[in-house]
């Protein structure tokens, strides 16, 4: 497997993001951040963690199902 696609959408209780792989045989990874920054390490964290050494994919694909906006002041 080179790939895999984690949904990701914002969590309206924290502010941050929740993110969501269901594998094809069942299961899955569910992990969240309260920034795209801690979110990124988060699933990086979880892949490796899901996976067995040397078995995890080389890229891992956001897919926002919402935009993300940036509000400025």
């Amino acid at each position: 497997m080179n790939e895999i696609t984690f949904c990701i959408e914002a969590c309206g209780e924290t502010g941050g993001f929740v993110a969501r792989w269901d594998a094809p045989e069942g299961g899955g990874i569910t992990t969240q951040g309260d920034s795209l920054a801690e979110l990124h390490a988060m699933i990086a964290d979880a892949v490796k963690g899901y996976f067995k050494p040397g078995q995890h994919p080389r890229r891992v694909r956001l897919h926002f199902l919402e935009d993300p906006t940036l509000a400025l002041a």
